[in-house]
């Protein structure tokens, strides 16, 4: 199996790579940088500009599925060029492809999987989302995202399947939101935001990977949740991770309009509520490492230790 991903290099694509390669798999990949163009035979870089629409269409030779991961981090300032570039990253990306793809013959394309977030679901403390819900949250990023699933739903013209992938809180040790989040209870100045109430739909980071991957070796189409099968609300999470840090939390929450003051609109992701479903992937048959969010922590946080006292 030969696979086209964008957006390799970072911190999802990085663990899908893993998981293709692992099951001997091979992966072309795209990059803007001409200087960090891989050669080798399992791992093999071709340059593209989304913003000029460029692809060098090489890098489709031999594909039977693509996943697409780019765009710009949602996880800075929300200033008015942020918004704009967070936007056009994921539209022009998928753009660029398309385009690319009209010139070439598609028939050995099988599978074409599209990163997309939870995010467009309404805020809500009480309701549980599943893929069918047809609302989208008044805000930023339920219009990004809304605009970023009709982008990718016109490559169903060219006749492959066609996933989305709603992507919830991604955790890894290496990067992402989990760091952040980790960072003030490791110096004992953690604590929940708001009312702590909001949901968090969450996954493992080796979940999501495998996710991915498992949807293009099925040949699934349509929307998936890529979330964990059990959120936990904000304060719930806190504490949890606080448990398996070792720290105690002893500060009281932190008010809305602290964080409105320090992150201005981007503090809109520390509380925003979307309690989202994984039933639709389980019943597909997909069975997660990490269902419930303490042992997923433990994982991460605890895994050289636990290594490093195992006999042999």
């Amino acid at each position: 199996m030969k696979v086209l991903i964008t957006g390799a290099t970072g911190l999802v694509g990085q663990e899908i790579v893993k998981v293709l390669n692992s099951e001997g798999a091979t992966v072309h990949y795209l990059t803007r940088n001409k200087k960090k163009i891989s050669t080798s035979d399992n791992y093999k870089g071709f340059y593209w500009d989304p913003s000029k629409r460029e692809l060098d269409v090489r890098s489709l030779d031999g594909v039977s599925a693509i996943i697409n991961l780019a765009g710009s981090s949602i996880a800075n300032r929300w200033t008015k060029s942020h918004k704009a570039r967070v936007l056009e990253s994921r539209v022009n990306s998928l753009l660029t492809l398309k385009k690319a793809l009209e010139k070439v013959n598609v028939s050995h394309i099988k599978s074409f999987v599209s990163a997309s977030a939870i995010g467009i679901y309404p805020h809500s403390l009480t309701k549980l989302y599943n893929e069918n819900e047809e609302g989208v949250d008044k805000s930023f990023l339920g219009d990004v995202v809304a605009q970023w699933e009709d982008t990718a739903k016109g490559f169903k013209d060219f006749g492959f399947n066609v996933s989305l992938v709603r992507i919830g809180i991604v955790l890894s040790n290496q990067g992402g939101a989990l760091p952040k989040m980790a960072r003030p209870i490791k110096n004992y100045a953690g604590a929940a935001f708001g009312s702590g109430e909001q949901w968090q739909s969450w996954i493992h980071i080796t979940d999501l990977a495998q996710m991915f991957v498992y949807i293009v070796t099925q040949n699934l189409k349509g929307t998936f949740n890529g979330v964990a099968p059990n959120p936990v609300t904000q304060s719930k999470m806190t504490k949890i991770l606080a448990n398996v840090l070792q720290r105690p939390l002893w500060l009281p929450n932190i008010p809305k309009f602290i964080m409105k003051g320090l992150l201005g609109e981007m503090s809109y992701l520390l509380f925003s509520s979307q309690r989202v479903s994984s039933k639709r992937i389980e019943k597909k048959g997909f069975v997660f490492t990490y269902s419930n969010l303490e042992p997923a922590l433990i994982n991460l946080y605890e895994k050289r230790e636990v290594k490093s006292t195992d006999t042999p």
